[in-house]
């Protein structure tokens, strides 16, 4: 594909499939089962969550299909939103991916990995550097790949993807099938106490959280062949293949520990218990490396994505223009990886990330329901494209969507009011970038009609 003189590269619906599968499978399956099992005190309940999440999830991929087949651009949500609600909302997205999304995403991310090498490789770090350091240098090594052009970070999202699925299925597999396996717990009665309102929204905010990355696809459509019809394809197949991974996983850590043991502490390492339960001690390297794989695909995944939303904000004339540059030899826009890479570096050295992902999962809920809602406003305009993909059950399909991640806002709001306070400064501080970058842009064509 050419564009102004450069020509652009594309790939094809695998290695995009790739870049979705890796974006959404991080650390959160395998590490937050045991939160729910807190919260949810019933396997069956564990598992009915991950199955409606995955509806969900399928449903949300759906509509963004549909989003991305109208609008094949690089940026996503951004170009979205936009068109849907105008510059300042999808600039405030932007502003939202690039402090927490992304930026952030990608720190505690970078961080992670560094404490599961430590797992298989036990180093003394009391000052904590060698993990920054560890985790700096696979944010640098995967910049340095994507920034060399589409074509090698291509190559290494699907040598990560397709070697962290075929650990994953190989987890599965022999999970599933353990001599020491226990399965009563299907048939064996439960508790009929059903769990509280309150607790049912943390865990559904757990799960979907886990979910999210589903519409990494359309901040890249440009470099898809033939996006508005692979991108649909995509987004839906890649998003429900991934649910079904999440739901066998969950079946592997239910017939492994018992309810009361997912919520020992620790808690989190749910895989790691999971795999010691089934084939002993030593197995838990083997799942800390299958994390560190899993994770290192999502920091790459991520590192390609995130930089096409503010290029298409520099594009827009709402970020500095040098961010509007593609390196003129690998057209791919090497300046805003490179932000946000810095960016994210400096959240790895102060660890302010930590703060940022506490309230992360809200944030981003209420960007996704805005997202989901501008289906409506962009169905009905006059200048829709003839052939692309439609979401089946429209309106009602991404009505029953756009409410029910409303509420799961709402449950946030009230259950976790002072992260949502801290959501909110977050978000509100791109206002005054958005001002001055605007008012930035009408002295400069001022004083380009002036100069005529």
């Amino acid at each position: 594909m050419s564009r102004g003189g450069m020509r652009i590269e594309t790939i094809g619906w695998f290695t995009a499939s790739c870049l979705l599968v890796s974006n959404i499978i991080g650390g959160g399956v395998f590490t937050t089962t045991g939160l729910m099992a807190r919260e949810l005190g019933n396997p069956m309940f564990i598992l009915l969550l991950w199955a409606v999440g995955g509806l969900f999830a399928v449903g949300g991929a759906m509509v963004y299909g549909e989003l991305g087949a109208q609008l094949p651009h690089a940026g996503g949500d951004y170009v979205y939103l936009r068109e849907a609600y105008g510059p300042l909302v999808a600039f405030l997205s932007g502003w939202t991916s690039f402090t927490i999304g992304f930026g952030a995403a990608v720190a505690a991310s970078a961080i992670s990995f560094s404490a599961y090498a430590f797992r298989i490789f036990p180093v003394m770090d009391e000052s904590g550097w060698w993990a920054k350091g560890l985790s700096l240098a696979l944010l640098w090594l995967v910049t340095f790949v994507h920034c060399r052009g589409l074509a090698g970070g291509g190559r290494l999202q699907r040598i990560i993807t397709s070697t962290k699925i075929v650990a994953i299925g190989a987890l599965i597999v022999g999970g599933l099938f353990a001599s020491a396996a226990q399965w009563d717990w299907l048939s064996v009665g439960h508790p009929a106490a059903i769990p509280k309102a309150g607790s049912i929204a943390v865990a559904f905010v757990i799960v979907i959280y886990c979910y999210l990355g589903w519409n990494v696809a359309g901040f890249i459509a440009p470099e898809i062949t033939d996006p508005r019809r692979t991108l649909p394809r995509v987004m839906i197949g890649g998003t429900a293949f991934v649910a079904t991974i999440y739901v066998l996983l969950n079946c592997v850590y239910l017939s492994a520990l018992s309810v009361d043991g997912l919520t020992q502490e620790p808690i989190v390492p749910v895989a790691e218990k999971s795999a010691t339960a089934l084939w002993g001690p030593s197995s838990g390297q083997l799942v800390a490396a299958l994390l560190c794989l899993s994770i290192a695909g999502a920091v790459s995944a991520m590192t390609w994505a995130g930089p096409r939303v503010y290029w298409a904000m520099a594009q827009d004339g709402v970020l500095g223009s040098w961010l509007a540059q593609r390196h003129p030899e690998t057209g791919v826009p090497a300046r805003a990886i490179m932000l946000q890479t810095l960016w994210a570096s400096v959240l790895i050295l102060s660890g302010t990330f930590e703060q940022l992902i506490v309230y992360s999962g809200l944030v981003l809920a209420f960007f996704m329901c805005l997202t989901l809602s501008a289906i409506f406003p962009l169905r009905s305009r006059p200048d829709q494209p003839a052939g692309v993909y439609r979401i089946p059950g429209y309106p009602i399909l991404p009505a029953v969507l756009v409410i029910s991640s409303l509420l799961v806002v709402c449950s946030g709001l009230v259950q976790r009011p002072m992260e949502a306070m801290y959501g909110l400064v977050t978000v509100m501080a791109g206002v005054p970038f958005y001002v001055l970058r605007k008012r930035k842009s009408q002295d400069d064509l001022r004083e380009t009609a002036e100069n005529k």
